[in-house]
């Protein structure tokens, strides 16, 4: 029957990399540096860089997560803007079509007059600029002297315009920190991977004298991972 070799598995996620530095590290703490299965200048390493790692990973954890728990309520304020604005638009063209407003009433909100389309509001981009044109629209509508529209009024249309307004730049800075955090997590991912490589050669070269079976159960407690190959398991079942 052939003997069937583990090979070790790096990790290859922030989570896994935490964890098996965390492992060794709490074997630093618990023994004497002589008795260390890794050189006392790796566990300085380790001991300066693991909680900035960790650090920089809960933000980016905690700025995700505050995106996806915000996110909800982003889209609901987003609907209410573009509803508004999109009524408000349709309003004011009905007037305009009745004759109830001057023909010359879409010249203020950036519209042709006579042509009956309105803006789609299909992107961010677009509540956003149609949202400011007919607040800017309507505030000079009525500096001429004419009467507001309603139904509704600017005024509501404006609340759920700059609700929507606070929610998107709210998004934006979640959205910037937790780009932020996952650069930076990203600068030092090679280091913590030539980190944890460095350790784990130095347990297994510890351990080099040990016989191969007592020498992965001692590894394994510094952290390191063994896996079998899942071709070879199968081909020692079949035989």
């Amino acid at each position: 029957m052939p003997v069937i070799m583990p090979y070790r598995r790096l990790p290859n996620t922030d989570a896994a990399r935490i964890r098996a530095m965390d492992q060794a590290l709490s074997k630093g703490q618990d023994l004497h540096p002589f008795k260390l299965a890794y050189t006392a200048e790796t566990y300085v390493r380790l001991q300066a860089f693991l909680p900035i790692f960790k650090h920089h990973y809960q933000l980016q954890r905690q700025s995700y997560d505050k995106q996806v728990e915000s996110d909800k309520e982003y889209q609901e304020l987003k609907k209410k803007a573009k509803t508004y604005i999109n009524h408000f638009l349709r309003v004011m063209n009905m007037a305009v079509q009745r004759k109830d407003l001057r023909q010359d009433t879409p010249e203020f909100f950036g519209l042709i007059n006579g042509h009956s389309s309105l803006p789609t509001l299909s992107s961010e981009k677009d509540i956003i600029y149609w949202g400011n044109k007919i607040l800017e629209g309507e505030a000079a509508r009525i500096r001429t002297g004419r009467t507001s529209i309603t139904n509704p009024t600017m005024a509501v249309v404006k609340v759920h315009y700059e609700n929507f307004m606070e929610a998107y730049h709210f998004k934006n800075t979640l959205y910037k920190r937790t780009r932020d955090c996952a650069d930076k997590i990203s600068e030092m991912r090679n280091q913590a991977d030539e980190l944890i490589a460095n350790i784990w050669n130095e347990v297994e070269n510890s351990f080099s004298d040990l016989p191969e079976e007592e020498k992965r159960v001692k590894a394994e407690e510094y952290g390191l991972v063994y896996v079998f190959r899942k071709s070879e398991i199968e081909e020692t079942n079949s035989n």
